[in-house]
């Protein structure tokens, strides 16, 4: 058998050394120039930490991101609502971590390179079509400028060309553009002092007023690390076309972000200060798409971003491409034939990311922020006055569970 696999972000690179593992062979097509460490913070869960685990990634993303030890969640003017311990620290057989985004990349590439060869990855190769039969499926390649530069056939083709999907077009090409909430984040990670364990991670606000801090890996010194930022603001009604196209390297512009830090007390750390002493942040508009009713025809299917775009909450986005990549490797050894595979692969998974996007929209598990403030805007004394203990618990365990990382199922 061997697999197409489009796409050189994290859910493509998963997906190649998981086919690897299962004695699967892969080409893999990037349409950038190279692999780049892209991005800022990103937060990976013990459930996909536990799939990097079996690929034999836990010493490379020690030595690259921090294992995170508990997550403070706060009333945007500071008030603390819950604190939770994660990974190792809350009983779970793996850390969780925070890491930034492009290291992680980097860590799946390396291993991509190491394990199966780096002629098995294309950079500068932009789908312009694919077609199938009973036999495989065939894909044509082209470089920036449209001028074909390749033909490669396979067993199956494997979407992870993440949110604007070429393959996603073609299967569903009436679909249009990305949905965006209204809501502009702003990025970006510097080193900075060591604030409350080292290992904390906060997050202040409600959805459409937002603040999350935490370290990412070390710093230049042992008193530092280096430091994740996002704040997100609602400034557009939901369903507007947001002003410029996602893309995680788009440069944010400063003037934009600076009225809003003032909404937000942070005991632990100098936000300004932080974001002033960031030398380059990135804006995202927070989109997704709605969940489609079918991702696998025949020989071809969208996995990650392509298959389930979602809103960067509740740690989820590259934790479900994970999960989608190891589901997917062990469906094409365990059913016979590929359709068959691929179609059980989307009953397995398609159900679950459907859920945790629409739960997104909804906040998450930081919906109870929003849950916290919409009663309380300006602050609480009591938190009992405002949200009872059995339901608070009841947002974050739901979630945990819907998403495939509460502890007894990871540990199970």
């Amino acid at each position: 058998m061997k697999v197409l696999i489009v796409g050189g972000g994290i859910g493509g690179l998963a997906t190649a050394l998981s086919l690897h593992e299962r004695g699967i062979d892969c080409e893999l097509y990037e349409q950038s120039s190279g692999i780049r460490e892209l991005g800022v913070g990103i937060n990976t869960l013990p459930n996909a930490i536990k799939e990097l685990a079996d690929l034999g990634l836990l010493e490379q993303l020690d030595a690259v991101g921090v294992r995170t030890y508990e997550l403070i969640m706060t009333h945007r003017l500071g008030q603390e609502i819950c604190r939770d311990l994660r990974g190792l620290d809350a009983g779970y057989a793996v850390p969780q971590f925070s890491i930034h985004r492009g290291r992680l990349q980097g860590v799946l590439y390396d291993a991509v390179r190491s394990r199966l060869g780096a002629e098995v990855v294309h950079v500068g190769h932009r789908l312009a079509g694919f077609g199938q039969d009973a036999g495989g499926v065939q894909a044509t390649f082209t470089d920036r400028d449209g001028n074909v530069i390749g033909t490669a056939r396979g067993d199956a083709l494997i979407a992870a060309d993440g949110i604007h999907s070429a393959v996603r077009a073609a299967l569903y090409p009436h679909e249009g553009s990305p949905r965006w909430n209204g809501v502009m984040m702003w990025r970006g990670a510097t080193d900075w002092p060591v604030f409350l364990t080292g290992r904390s991670m906060i997050i202040a606000g409600g959805t459409a007023s937002k603040l999350v801090l935490y370290p990412i890996g070390p710093g230049a010194t042992p008193g530092t690390r280096l430091t994740n930022w996002a704040v997100c603001a609602q400034i557009a009604a939901p369903g507007t076309e947001p002003p410029r196209r996602e893309d995680w390297s788009r440069p944010g512009r400063r003037e934009e972000l600076a009225p809003y830090l003032d909404r937000f007390r942070v005991r632990h750390v100098d936000l300004r200060g932080l974001v002033d002493a960031t030398p380059q942040c990135y804006e995202y508009p927070m989109c997704d798409r709605d969940p489609l009713p079918a991702w696998s025809f025949g020989r071809v299917t969208l996995l990650g971003d392509a298959a389930h775009p979602m809103y960067p909450m509740g740690s989820n986005g590259a934790s479900q491409a994970i999960l989608d990549a190891r589901c997917l490797a062990r469906c094409l050894v365990s059913h016979a034939g590929v359709p068959a595979a691929l179609a059980a692969y989307q009953d397995e998974r398609l159900p679950m990311t459907s859920q945790i996007v629409q739960m997104n929209r909804r906040g998450g598990p930081e919906g109870v922020i929003d849950v916290v403030e919409e009663r309380a805007p300006d602050g609480f004394e009591n938190l009992r006055d405002v949200i009872s203990p059995g339901e608070l618990n009841a947002i974050l365990k739901g979630y945990a569970t819907a998403a495939g990382f509460a502890r007894e199922q990871v540990n199970r």
